[in-house]
C-alpha cells in the first residue's frame, strides 16, 4: 500500500541492550499446555504470485503489526534475524509495549515468515509466529502463539488483555489480505 506506515527508529541505546538481553520466553523449559495461553488463526488472503509477493513484503517491513494500530520501535525498517523491537498498543500515556527479539526467519520461493519472543520489560512472556505460504495458488497467513502473563497488572488484569490479544490478533490476520474489487 502507497500510504503504509513505518517502524519508527529503536534508541541506539535501548537497541543494544534488547540485543543483550535474555529472552522471558524459551520453549524448551515450559510447558506451553497447562500454562500458556496458545492461540493460532489460519486464513487465505489472497492468490497467485503477485498477492504472495505483496504479503511478503509487507510481513517484512512490519506491516501486520502497523496495519493493526500496534506501533513499532526497531533497531532496522527491516524485519531481520536478531534484530529488537518494541511493540505497544494505546494512545499517548497509556501505551503499554514491550520489547521482542526475531529469533526465526523463512524466505523461500513459497513461504516467508518470522518468530519474535518477548524480552524483560513485556507485560506477557512469550511468542509469536508470522507466516504466509502459497500452495494450488492460494496463500495463507498463519498467526501462531503462546504466552501468559508476566507481570502483577497483567495476571490481575487478564480478562481485559485477553480481550485486547484477541482484538489485535483479528487485526494482524486481516492486515495482509489483498484488497478485493
Amino acid at each position: 500500500m502507497p500510504d503504509d506506515p513505518v517502524a519508527r527508529p529503536l534508541d541506539p541505546t535501548t537497541a543494544l541492550a534488547l540485543a543483550v538481553a535474555q529472552p522471558t520466553f524459551r520453549p524448551d523449559r515450559h510447558d506451553r499446555g497447562r500454562r500458556f495461553h496458545t492461540l493460532r488463526r489460519d486464513r487465505v488472503i489472497g492468490s497467485g504470485a503477485g498477492d504472495f509477493n505483496a504479503a511478503r513484503a509487507a510481513l517484512f517491513t512490519w506491516q501486520v503489526q502497523l496495519r493493526s494500530g500496534v506501533r513499532v520501535e526497531a533497531d532496522s525498517p527491516i524485519v531481520r534475524l536478531g534484530g529488537v523491537a518494541v511493540v505497544s498498543v494505546g494512545v499517548g500515556p497509556l501505551r503499554i509495549g514491550g520489547p521482542v527479539r526475531i529469533v526465526d526467519v523463512v524466505d523461500e520461493p513459497e513461504r516467508a515468515g518470522f518468530t519474535y519472543v518477548t524480552l524483560p520489560g513485556h507485560p506477557e512472556a512469550g511468542e509469536e509466529s508470522f507466516r504466509i505460504s502459497t500452495d494450488d495458488g492460494l496463500v495463507r497467513f498463519e498467526l501462531t502463539g503462546a504466552s501468559r502473563p508476566a507481570t502483577l497488572l497483567t495476571r490481575v488484569g487478564a480478562p481485559f488483555a485477553a480481550l485486547v490479544q484477541h482484538t489485535i490478533t483479528d487485526r494482524y490476520v486481516r492486515s495482509l489480505e489483498s484488497p478485493r474489487e
